[in-house]
């Protein structure tokens, strides 16, 4: 993932790198500009995931970025004290207007639009899990199926492996591919896994896996996701 931030203000600048790193999985490539003629050339020929733009840049206007740039390949957070110019913001198709001062709380709900459109239309494709000390990389494409466990996550591979991950599955699917879907309040599942929808009766489903797992699955979400399908198994 590539950030870019324009910012005029090198500790202004400094703290807001700082921020986003401590907000962000690791591995994003953060990149600093202070001037517009410097961001702006950059942005043309190594276009970011997402600009984290100043207004006042010495005089010059951030607007002019995106104007100069209409058809825009990145996502744009505007940190700005200049709130009066957040609806001239919103018609250029930004994504957040965060106002100066502001704190990591309201940084993080700004970077967790960003995360989470990114993700839905990227993809994670790699979960870092905390163990003993060490890092230990998980490959998406790997994982199965998800389940809740308190303040923990249960990730489960398609090895049969299972590995405790530190995110509620609200943060986790925030960071999936399209493919995974919520089952119910406690599961959530890859899609193409499925090798069967159980219909029980009285309102109850459940799914089944191609590992033969077998999970719950609510009565809203067969109605949002399988009714009508031709995958559906009914009991007998």
């Amino acid at each position: 993932m590539k950030i870019s931030i324009v910012e005029d203000e090198k500790v202004a600048a400094r703290r807001l790198k700082r921020m986003i790193e401590q907000a962000l999985p690791e591995g994003s490539e953060i990149s600093l500009f202070s001037t517009y003629e410097d961001a702006l050339d950059y942005l043309q020929q190594t276009p970011p995931d997402l600009l984290m733009l100043d207004l006042n840049l010495d005089g010059d206007d951030g607007f002019s970025i995106l104007q100069t740039i209409p058809d825009q390949p990145f996502q744009t957070i505007v940190v700005s004290a200049n709130t009066d110019r957040a609806i001239e913001a919103f018609e250029l198709g930004v994504l957040d207007f965060i106002p100066k001062p502001f704190d990591e709380e309201r940084l993080q709900r700004a970077l967790n639009r960003f995360t989470g459109r990114y993700n839905r239309i990227n993809g994670a494709t790699t979960f870092v899990i905390k163990n003993q000390g060490r890092r230990q990389f998980i490959s998406v494409s790997d994982i199965r199926f998800i389940s809740g466990a308190g303040d923990y996550a249960e990730l489960h591979l398609a090895n049969g492996e299972m590995h405790l991950y530190n995110k509620s599955l609200e943060k986790i699917m925030e960071q999936l591919p399209e493919q995974f879907v919520r089952i119910h309040k406690s599961h959530i599942i890859d899609k193409t896994a499925i090798a069967e929808v159980l219909v029980h009766g009285a309102g109850k489903y459940s799914v089944r896996l191609c590992d033969d797992s077998v999970l719950p699955l609510s009565r809203s979400r067969y109605k949002e996701l399988f009714a009508g399908e031709s995958s559906t198994t009914e009991d007998v």
